[in-house]
């Protein structure tokens, strides 16, 4: 079975790591598949309270394997050339966005093309001072995928989307951080240290609650108000039944700090 991507769950957190760093994390067929099936894994396991997505060595995800591309548009085989997008990067975008729990990408160097929208569909990303953003597509003259039309303009505005979708270029951390691309940036030597802390820190918190937060956002992003106000009153029923409610309401009255469960 390939190790490119490995997957580890402790204390409610699972860590799942792209481990191609001598292609710099590039995405060929067997590691968009196993990338798929181990996100998708994540989201339906009730011992994970939180996901983080990371990668090994000089980059966070560089996207395509362009070697592999390069192959399937040699062989004329374009039914395995595209449907790549339907098949693997939609299914792991949408895993990443809307399972019910929070997801932090630590995005240990650069995140380029399908590895930025991977990125950008979590909810945080903790970017070390030395990586950064390129939004590769156009550079290739390709259309953009895994969700970045989508989680884009709502983190920087649809025209900065556009500048940077048309004229790729890294973008550093200091500026994702001034754009919003990032959540915060941290010296290469943290991001360990800094991601375990914010995933702890989630953990520990009403994850049923954050969960049903971060879907209710997505929602209302293509819903009008009122079909926002029935989905919103949908999650307060189902987060209302929840232990973490009840016993946090019994500590509030009771002027105690509140334990969460995630149930």
């Amino acid at each position: 079975m390939s190790d490119s991507v490995t997957y580890g769950v402790s204390e409610g957190v699972a860590t799942i790591t792209l481990n191609r760093p001598e292609a710099m994390n590039s995405l060929d067929t067997a590691t968009k598949v196993l990338l798929r099936d181990t996100v998708q894994a994540a989201a339906e396991d009730d011992a994970v309270r939180v996901v983080v997505l990371t990668g090994t060595g000089r980059a966070f995800c560089v996207g395509q394997d362009l070697k592999e591309h390069i192959g399937l548009l040699q062989s004329g085989d374009m039914d395995a050339l595209w449907s790549t997008v339907p098949d693997h990067y939609a299914p792991i975008a949408l895993a990443l966005a809307e399972m019910p729990k929070p997801v932090i990408a630590a995005v240990n160097g650069v995140a380029a093309g399908a590895g930025a929208s991977m990125a950008f569909a979590c909810d945080f990303r903790i970017v070390a001072e030395t990586a950064g953003f390129n939004l590769a597509f156009t550079g290739i003259a390709l259309s953009c995928d895994t969700g970045i039309s989508w989680t884009l303009p709502r983190l920087i505005g649809q025209a900065k989307a556009l500048e940077l979708l048309y004229f790729p270029r890294t973008v550093p951390a200091a500026e994702s951080l001034e754009l919003g691309l990032a959540s915060s940036v941290v010296p290469a030597d943290e991001l360990e240290k800094a991601t375990a802390e914010l995933a702890a820190k989630l953990a520990a918190g009403p994850t049923v609650a954050y969960g049903s937060v971060r879907q209710s956002l997505a929602y209302s992003a293509t819903h009008t108000l009122a079909e926002s106000l029935a989905f919103e009153a949908g999650k307060m029923q189902l987060t209302g039944a929840t232990e973490d409610h009840h016993n946090a309401v019994a500590s509030f009255v009771a002027k105690e700090k509140p334990t969460f469960t995630g149930r």
